[in-house]
């Protein structure tokens, strides 16, 4: 809103020139769903309480027996610190602030009704799976869909270290689309198991796309550093500049011990938009290595679930997602909340090693 009624001023009172600048506005974004986040928290966990938005707890882990009936659906307090500091901050008129605005909605609803299911039935059971899954590859398909439709958005893939090597999947690209979200969806939402252990992660790949897409959106940068150029992407900068606010924000009150969880209104939103902004970005396999976090926890589920059917019973193990297998092991839940951060970062510095090893 201040971008569209201030920058136009600029030629007038220089003193407005600086709203133009897409750093500028995302540092102010970031601030303000930061500090919306901690002025509005506590009302709104209490609100949770009231209306008994309490999480179910998994049985199979005792130690977390005393955060049952903590508030869940964080994610809504995520969702209004985005949205409102989008509104001050963002380009009103940018499409591709909507369309991303837009992902992170879709992906939220059928969290928010994967959620609402849970708390209803009192247990951990929400939606179906295929329902669940239907729902996220229906939001996945209208966010890569409005991608392919883009005229100066392109079917090629960016294969990282390699900058001579780009193939054209041409409709391909519309399912791969889709399972590069609703795989960084479902990959966020397993990883969503102690307090701040997802948030923690989902803030550094944030991070690491808000450089990626500013660079993308930057014709001097993006040609010094051989990524694609696609004009109008760098404004997204600003989008997730405010969602990295309003995931901090969030982190205020989910770190060890949370007072809230995000639930799947949060993750399944946050995961998605991930998966869509390395689409965005022309950096779809990178998101492996920046979530790399998300794909071992992912992957060690995928594992313990096939070597369990296989064997007939046997486990690699002792519970998954991984996290649960270091709890069970008697290591510190805040020890693994570090570990996992640490972890998360170092793998964010590799993917923007990616800009200059070309």
């Amino acid at each position: 809103m201040f971008y569209n009624i201030l920058a136009p001023l600029a030629p007038d009172w220089i003193v407005f020139n600086v709203f133009r600048y897409i750093t500028f506005r995302s540092l102010a974004a970031l601030i303000t769903a930061l500090v919306f986040s901690i002025l509005v928290g506590p009302r709104f966990i209490a609100w949770l309480r009231r209306v008994k938005c309490g999480q179910s707890i998994h049985e199979d882990v005792k130690a977390h027996a005393e955060k049952a009936g903590t508030p869940t659906m964080g994610g809504l307090l995520i969702a209004l610190a985005l949205s409102f500091s989008l509104l001050l901050w963002g380009d009103l008129g940018s499409r591709h602030i909507w369309q991303a605005f837009l992902v992170f909605v879709g992906f939220g609803l059928v969290g928010f009704l994967d959620d609402y299911t849970k708390i209803r039935r009192h247990s951990n059971k929400g939606i179906s799976a295929r329902t669940k899954l239907s729902g996220q590859a229906l939001a996945a398909l209208v966010g890569i869909g409005l991608l392919y439709a883009s005229p100066e958005y392109s079917s090629r893939l960016t294969i990282p270290f390699l900058k001579d090597i780009n193939p054209d999947i041409g409709l391909l690209y519309l399912p791969f689309g889709v399972f590069v979200m609703t795989a960084s969806s479902n990959a966020v939402n397993l990883t969503d198991g102690l307090d701040g252990l997802a948030i923690g992660p989902a803030i550094v790949a944030l991070i690491v796309f808000s450089i990626f897409i500013y660079v993308t959106g930057n014709a001097r940068f993006s040609a010094y550093l051989l990524v694609p150029y696609i004009p109008g992407v760098g404004e997204v900068a600003v989008f997730c500049a405010a969602l990295i606010g309003a995931g901090l924000g969030f982190l205020w009150f989910n770190a060890y011990p949370a007072q809230v969880f995000m639930g799947d209104v949060g993750s399944l939103s946050i995961g998605g938009t991930l998966g869509y902004l390395a689409l965005l970005c022309k950096q779809e396999l990178v998101l492996a290595v920046v979530g790399g976090l998300f794909v071992i926890e992912t992957l060690s589920v995928i594992l313990q679930v096939g070597y369990f059917r296989w064997t007939g019973g046997k486990r690699i193990f002792r519970m998954a997602p991984l996290h649960h297998h270091f709890e069970l092991k008697g290591v510190p839940e805040s020890k693994i909340i570090i570990r996992f951060w640490i972890t998360s970062i170092l793998l964010g510095l590799m993917a923007l090693s990616v800009l200059k090893l070309r």
